[in-house]
């Protein structure tokens, strides 16, 4: 006899349109699970909000004193550092997290309907509010240390930032989802994340990377193959819209600030499609979410 799950709480099939509208009434209940997710993160802590800060202030540090140590590397290595480190503590802490939303809410999903992508999209929001904090950490570090912003380059920013966020939920929705019913999940985004940074440049310059690839036996197609991470193309539009010095172009990808919007705007594109690829499975694994659970 053949087992039959009984899904309980959703229909088959996502209609994303309809499914929008829900989500939008539920919005109230999205931004108090954000806010007590932050309550719970800070409130019994001694030093509350200022631990998002420490988290860039050490990388920083510890790669600066490095780099220092080494005799070389990129000319105003702090600037070029936290330009790239800024966007991916949001995607990395968002996937650790996410993996976990729907586990750590097992009694709320038991008891109590409301759309199911409010777990992994609330870690995205708490997450969102830390990169604010980064943020500011990485605006009084240029203007104290007189480094300030190259307004040129400076409109990238936002095709970055589109990119990164798209790319982030993504990616949430995904492993929030198989993390449910494959519990090795939330283990293996740790190695994945690992690899993950040392294949995108944000300790080290695109532009170093470029030159060695181009004179590989590889050519120019290692490079393309390089640039089929989406992270590289958000941390180097990250790299281009906050990080200047006349001599440190060599070290950013060899492209013109035109040609990255394109670059980036394609990634956005790509990282929509993948948006709504994820949440259809999500939302096609969410009705047995309490029977796993």
């Amino acid at each position: 006899m053949t087992d039959v799950t009984e899904r309980t709480s959703e229909p088959p099939r996502l209609r994303a349109r309809q499914r929008a509208r829900e989500l939008w009434h539920s919005r109230e209940i999205l931004w108090n699970l954000v806010r007590k997710e932050l309550k719970v993160k800070y409130t019994a802590s001694v030093l509350g909000a200022v631990w998002s800060l420490l988290n860039p202030v050490v990388f920083l540090a510890v790669f600066t004193f490095v780099t220092t140590v080494l005799k070389g590397g990129i000319p105003n290595y702090p600037a070029f550092l936290l330009s790239g480190l800024l966007a991916w503590n949001l995607f990395s802490v968002s996937l650790s997290n996410g993996a976990q939303s729907v586990i750590a809410n097992a009694n709320l999903v038991k008891k109590v309907y409301f759309p199911r992508e409010i777990l992994p999209l609330g870690t995205v929001g708490v997450c969102l509010v830390d990169f604010v904090l980064q943020s500011a950490v990485l605006v009084v570090f240029f203007l104290v240390s007189g480094y300030g912003f190259q307004l040129g380059a400076v409109w990238l920013y936002p095709f970055a930032f589109v990119a990164l966020l798209l790319i982030t939920t993504a990616f949430t929705l995904f492993v929030s989802s198989l993390n449910v019913r494959y519990r090795d999940v939330q283990h293996l985004i740790g190695l994945a994340l690992l690899v993950w940074f040392w294949m995108t440049p944000i300790v080290y310059g695109a532009g170093t990377v470029y030159t060695s690839m181009v004179h590989s036996r590889f050519g120019i197609t290692a490079w393309r193959i390089y640039l089929l991470n989406p992270l590289t193309w958000v941390v180097i539009g990250f790299q281009r819209a906050l990080y200047h010095t006349p001599d440190g172009l060599k070290y950013l990808a060899p492209y013109s600030s035109g040609q990255l919007a394109i670059g980036l705007s394609m990634v956005c594109v790509i990282a929509a499609v993948a948006v709504y690829l994820c949440w259809r499975l999500f939302f096609s694994m969410s009705g047995d979410f309490a029977e796993e659970l």
